[in-house]
């Protein structure tokens, strides 16, 4: 059984995307167009769950299944679109989670969304500071249920997102 552990911000999180970024390009070559570093981790000052999400973004989804082979050689378990068509997600670490990986193909809306989350996060000091308390609460309240601290923060989570995306799209469209 996995325990929920919400831990204070660190810095080594940067480095971990990184160091995992190059990895993945080493697998990937040419495929991948961009790699970001996404979700909570992201969010400098942000609390969070200490699991690297990454989320490269390639030419052609469906090629990625012929890569499951690469990334479990390099520690990843394939979990195909896990209920997100359009995405191919990994896992690392089993249990012991470090890292998330989320393939989208370039023009997927499923990238707008994430970046504007976490940009969102990164400037508005307030709703970072709500979100980091309620996942600090929430781990608390179900150290061993991680469906009930996912359900938890569901609500203010889509909330944030809605405000992201028309922030996102108001500053983008500005530029």
């Amino acid at each position: 059984m996995r325990k929920v552990i919400v831990e204070a911000y660190s810095a080594d999180w940067k480095k971990k995307f990184e160091d995992e970024a190059i990895l993945l390009q080493k697998s990937f070559g040419s495929e991948i167009q961009m790699i970001y570093h996404i979700g909570s981790t992201s969010v400098n000052g942000l609390s969070a769950k200490p699991i690297i999400d990454i989320m490269p973004v390639v030419r052609d989804i469906t090629i990625m299944d012929e890569y499951n082979d690469q990334m479990a050689a390099i520690g990843y378990e394939p979990k195909g679109e896990n209920g997100l068509p359009g995405r191919r997600y990994f896992q690392k670490g089993g249990n012991n989670r470090t890292h998330h990986v989320h393939i989208y193909e370039v023009g997927n809306p499923g990238i707008e969304r994430h970046l504007a989350f976490r940009d969102y996060l990164s400037t508005h000091a307030n709703a970072k500071k709500d979100y980091g308390d309620l996942k600090e609460e929430l781990a608390k309240q179900f150290p061993y249920d991680i469906e009930s601290y996912i359900n938890g923060k569901e609500q203010l989570a889509s909330e944030i997102e809605r405000d992201a995306l028309r922030w996102y799209k108001k500053v983008y469209k500005e530029r």
